[in-house]
This record gives C-alpha cells, sequence and structure tokens, in this order.
C-alpha cells in the first residue's frame, strides 16, 4: 500500500509542476492568447497586482470555499495542493522562463504549453487524489442542476473569458485553441496514465511478492 501512494503522489505532484510549466509557456506566448482562466487571472493581474500564480491560487480557495460551505464537506488535500502547488509552479517558471519578443517564438512557447497542460492534466488525475477547485465547483452546479458536463464547463470558461477580457487580458486565437485542444489532449493523457500508473503498482507489488 505505501508503494501505491509513493506512485500516486509521484504522478500527482509531476503532473502538477508540468501543468505550472505549460501556463507558464503559455503565458510567455500570449501575444496569440492565453486559456480563458489564466485570461482572468492575467486581467487581475494587470488591474490589481499580485501575480498571475497568485490569482490562480486566490480563485481556487475561493472557489474551495463556496464548494465545501454548499457540500458540508472539507476537501480533499489535492484539491488544496492542486489550488496552491500550480500558482506557485507557474510563478516559479514564468520567473524562469526567457522573454519572447517574436511571433514564431510565442507560436511555439504557446503550442508546447498547451499540449503540456492537457498531458499534465491527465497525469494528475490519474493519481485520483483530489479535483482541482475549478473541476469541484463544476461538479457541484452539475450536481444542483442536472445539467450536463459540457454545458456547465462551457459555461464556466465563457463567463471568466469574459471577465478576463473586460479586465485587459490577452484573448486570441489562442484562447479558441486551448478550449478545443485541452479536452482531446487529456482524452489521450488520462486512460494512458492510468494504464502506466497501474502498471507501475502492480509491477512494485510483484517485487514484494516472497520467491
Amino acid at each position: 500500500m505505501r508503494k501505491e501512494w509513493i506512485c500516486r503522489w509521484t504522478f500527482f505532484i509531476f503532473g502538477l509542476i508540468v501543468f505550472g510549466l505549460g501556463i507558464a509557456l503559455t503565458v510567455e506566448g500570449k501575444s496569440i492568447g492565453i486559456g480563458p482562466w489564466d485570461v482572468f487571472h492575467y486581467g487581475l493581474f494587470l488591474r490589481i497586482g499580485l501575480s498571475i500564480g497568485t490569482w490562480s491560487i486566490i480563485m481556487g480557495f475561493l472557489l474551495l470555499t463556496v464548494s465545501s460551505i454548499a457540500t458540508k464537506k472539507l476537501p480533499k488535500i489535492g484539491a488544496f495542493l492542486n489550488m496552491l502547488l500550480i500558482g506557485l509552479f507557474t510563478d516559479f517558471f514564468l520567473w524562469l522562463l526567457p522573454s519572447i519578443n517574436s511571433v514564431i517564438g510565442a507560436v511555439i512557447f504557446f503550442t508546447i504549453g498547451a499540449i503540456l497542460m492537457g498531458v499534465a492534466t491527465g497525469i494528475y488525475m490519474s493519481a485520483e487524489l483530489g479535483s482541482g477547485p475549478r473541476d469541484g465547483i463544476m461538479l457541484l452546479i452539475i450536481g444542483k442542476t442536472g445539467w450536463s458536463i459540457q454545458r456547465v464547463r462551457s459555461g464556466m470558461e465563457v463567463l471568466v473569458l469574459i471577465l478576463g477580457w473586460a479586465l485587459g487580458g490577452p484573448v486570441g486565437i489562442g484562447t479558441v485553441i486551448i478550449a478545443f485542444l485541452l479536452g482531446p489532449v487529456v482524452g489521450i493523457s488520462l486512460p494512458q496514465s492510468k494504464k502506466l500508473l497501474k502498471s507501475l503498482i502492480e509491477e512494485k507489488a510483484d517485487n514484494k511478492l516472497p520467491v
């Protein structure tokens, strides 16, 4: 059991690190647009200050609080770590990455970042250690209204996109690409990550069997 939790937490933390890197890459390539939630965080950063990662943490905390009050349940530890670490890793990689001044560079950074975000989502979700704040509030709305996942998810994305755009966040073709690209990439990454995680857990279990 201990080995299984080590594998799960490794996948979870690694997925969050890669997701933070993906966000940072798309933000550096912001001249062609960034994801809806990041448009919102970037707009808050422009208007109020603080960092993009800090706003990600603040909004995540607010969503977790609303979800907890509505369900009368405390979120899993994975949800808290998702909220905290993605913001921290995003700011770290934004500090680490070089600035991009060319369209070609922006396209390269954005493309790599968008793909990494989809792959990373599948990796950390495969660990099943708790959904992120945005996923939690989405599931809450679905449970209360009976609406479809696509309808609720799309509604949330459109709402934060409009708010972010009103605040001055960068919206462009890249924003649309992320909205349509992330789902298919996660659809490939999640089952593959689950398969790999399962094989690693079973391999470690077999190694513990007496000869």
